[in-house]
């Protein structure tokens, strides 16, 4: 299997891989073969740990908000994608007639969703270390751009509105909903909401202060 012989993984088991690079649109027009979707479910979560064990080892001092921020700028939909894209992982895929027309190994989604998918078969083919050791080295150039600063942190509002729009197809809206003290020394207080439904609220010194931290309840609240 060329991908992996351009990886250098040391494989056991190439079929777990296989089904990786199987798209959904393709297991459905060809009989007997799985998706990658239940390995990709497991890659993510391997990924969410690996990269947060790595930052909670390298920054000691830095505070759970702080080590979350620096991982979401790892483990989302735009980074995993340039990724797979550094391993040309879109021209490995196996998809359907009307993705493959679609441009489907040229979409981001597509293209994070297989990354994860072959971080969850390695995970299964190995074992925790040695895949946690690979993920570190095929993410390194990212992560040392983070750890440099070269890649602005995302903020709570940020990252929330790309988790749902991604995810769910929806924005989220803010609002102020109250001010308390003197002119000198306001206080603000905002909810966010998705389709009309409160998911966070939150309050600060400024507009913006409160509506990051009514993004900052809602991101820990839907826990996406």
């Amino acid at each position: 299997m060329k991908l992996l012989e351009h990886l250098q993984w040391p494989v056991q088991n190439e079929a777990l891989y296989q089904e990786a690079l199987t798209h959904s649109s393709y297991a459905y027009e060809t009989e007997g073969l799985r998706s990658n979707e239940r390995l990709e479910f497991l890659g993510d979560a391997v990924l969410e740990l690996v990269i947060s064990e790595y930052f909670f080892k390298a920054f000691p001092g830095h505070p759970e908000g702080k080590l979350t921020l620096m991982r979401h700028n790892v483990v989302n939909e735009k980074c995993l994608a340039q990724i797979a894209q550094s391993i040309n992982l879109g021209l490995y895929l196996k998809l359907g007639k009307g993705e493959l027309l679609s441009g489907g190994s040229e979409k981001m989604s597509v293209l994070a969703d297989a990354l994860e998918a072959l971080i969850g078969a390695l995970f299964l083919d190995l074992n925790y270390l040695m895949a946690s050791s690979l993920i570190i080295e095929l993410f390194k150039p990212v992560l040392e751009a983070v750890e440099r600063g070269d890649i602005p942190l995302l903020d709570y509002k940020t990252m929330l509105q790309e988790s749902c729009q991604s995810r769910l197809g929806k924005h989220p809206v803010y609002q102020i909903t109250a001010e308390f003290g003197p002119p000198h020394d306001r206080t603000f207080e905002a909810v966010v909401k998705l389709e009309n439904k409160e998911i966070g609220r939150g309050g600060g010194k400024s507009k913006k202060e409160a509506e990051q931290s009514a993004a900052k309840a809602a991101w820990e609240s839907l826990n996406i």
